[in-house]
């Protein structure tokens, strides 16, 4: 039975993988041939649907300067790399490269096959010049020549990796649960989330160290990004952030990467590109953290200014945000709330009737509703699994400002009622927001600027925005708090 309400279930559904077959292709990079979970034109579909997908579900910063800057790097350190040399087989050479950068303040950088680079604006935050950069993107770029996802495709099919569905339950991309709030077809979510071996990821560092010094950039500089994200994961308390689960220690790399640098200089690569000028004035306004224009919460409520809503969430859940829905989960995760804009509606009832008359469902009351003084409409219903869970919902839907936005609640049926006041809680609390506090809230913004004069690094953040710790500026700029800044030098301050 197929039922579209699985693709929202964030927290009880697991994505299922199977690969059909082997191809046997050569590389990009060795020459040879070896065996991959898909062909590359394959892959090359699979990349450009989820890519769709991932721009809107996370939004691409709205910066055309940025994003400009993003590309052109990219585009010059993948010139060098095995994608465009003149041994390697055309369906490789001629394939289309996108560098992206999402609008996530999460310390982040992935890639797609078939030719899709993403890093976030909070990994841009915490770079110091276009040579950092360079590495990165080359680390990236290094992935999809390598086809390392392919090949954990095979090796997944060889029965030498378990299948990835109670591994993605666990998972988080840019902060959030990974598997359906992506809404990826199964190939993408399989590529997107199968773990790169250590082997991988050496290899990428390797080769992404190599891209940017053939393009003559200072690739030890990468070192000190790797150092911050030690810093990063010692500062939270927690592992390593997402991206780098699976990768080598950032301690190990800081110390590899000037080696692998150094080989290349001594084969005749000059390396004396950092373009810090260019970097720290493209990065200079860009936003910093989270931007509260696009929804924050304080008191248990969450509030969004730029759409003017409000509506509250129970102690203790934890809220999810993303340009196309809002979630509130319990501490459990059995009961989960989403929130969003449903465009294909015109009314809230419309909205209501259009998901719970899904196949599968079976509706067992509805009605009209009038909360703080806007237009709604509810109902309450069930569904059953494929495996015979069954799952209970309170569907509400709600008209403001031109927009439907639509409430679904559910959890395990036998646990609703325990649930249910949490559920009419969340929903029935949307309304107009008022405050103007709230709605002129503004998000911090990075000013970038070079120091008029030799001093502690600490009397340049004694002034900070509230939450943001003299810790968090300095590993923003890859300094110790006690460190001397020279004058002439960068720096990076978040700014109100």
């Amino acid at each position: 039975m197929k039922m579209s309400f699985i693709k929202h279930i964030t927290l009880f559904c697991i994505v299922a993988v199977f690969v059909s077959s082997c191809v046997v292709q050569r590389s990009a990079v060795t020459g040879s041939k070896r065996a991959y979970g898909y062909s590359w034109e394959k892959e090359v579909q699979i990349g450009k649907e989820a890519d769709q997908q991932i721009q809107q579900q996370y939004g691409v910063y709205d910066d055309e300067e940025l994003l400009n800057y993003v590309e052109n790097v990219g585009q010059e350190v993948l010139s060098v790399s095995h994608m465009r040399r003149e041994d390697t087989d055309q369906k490789y050479r001629k394939t289309e490269f996108y560098f992206r950068v999402l609008n996530s303040p999460v310390v982040n950088a992935f890639a797609l096959p078939g030719g899709y680079v993403y890093v976030t604006r909070g990994l841009l935050a915490h770079l110091e010049n276009e040579a950092q950069l360079a590495v990165v993107l080359g680390h990236e770029i290094a992935h999809i020549a390598a086809r390392h996802a392919s090949q954990r495709a095979f090796e997944q099919q060889m029965g030498q990796l378990a299948l990835i569905g109670g591994a993605v339950a666990g998972e988080e991309l840019l902060g959030v649960p990974g598997q359906s709030v992506l809404q990826l077809g199964s190939q993408a979510a399989q590529l997107l989330f199968l773990s790169y071996s250590r082997d991988d990821e050496r290899e990428s560092d390797n080769l992404g160290v190599e891209y940017a010094a053939m393009k003559n950039y200072e690739a030890a500089d990468g070192a000190g990004f790797f150092s911050a994200l030690e810093r990063i994961s010692d500062q939270s308390g927690q592992g390593i952030p997402t991206w780098q689960s699976s990768h080598p220690d950032p301690s190990e790399r800081a110390t590899r990467i000037p080696e692998l640098a150094q080989e290349w200089q001594q084969k005749g690569y000059e390396q004396n590109i950092e373009n810090t000028d260019e970097y720290m004035n493209v990065i200079d306004g860009m936003i910093y953290g989270k931007n509260p224009r696009e929804g924050f919460t304080k008191d248990g409520n969450f509030y969004h200014p730029d759409l003017k809503f409000q509506f509250d969430y129970p102690d203790n859940w934890k809220i999810i945000n993303q340009p196309t829905l809002v979630a509130a989960v319990n501490e459990n995760q059995d009961a989960i709330s989403l929130m969003k804009i449903d465009s294909e509606a015109d009314s809230p009832e419309t909205s209501v009737r259009n998901y719970v008359t899904q196949e599968g469902f079976t509706v067992q009351s509805q009605q009209s509703t009038q909360k703080n003084g806007l237009n709604g409409y509810r109902a309450l219903a069930t569904a059953m699994t494929e495996e015979g869970t069954e799952y209970r919902f309170l569907v509400y839907a709600v008209s403001y400002d031109s927009n439907i936005y639509r409430f679904t609640n559910y959890s395990l049926a036998d646990k609703f009622e325990n649930y249910r006041p949490n559920f009419e809680q969340t929903s029935y609390s949307f309304a107009e927001l008022t405050d103007q506090d709230k709605l002129n809230r503004k998000p911090l913004r990075l000013q970038t600027q070079k120091v008029d004069r030799s001093q502690s690094f600490s009397m340049f953040v004694d002034n900070l925005p509230m939450d943001i710790t003299a810790e968090d500026v300095a590993i923003l700029n890859q300094v110790e708090a006690d460190a001397s800044i020279e004058q002439g030098s960068w720096i990076k301050i978040p700014m109100q």
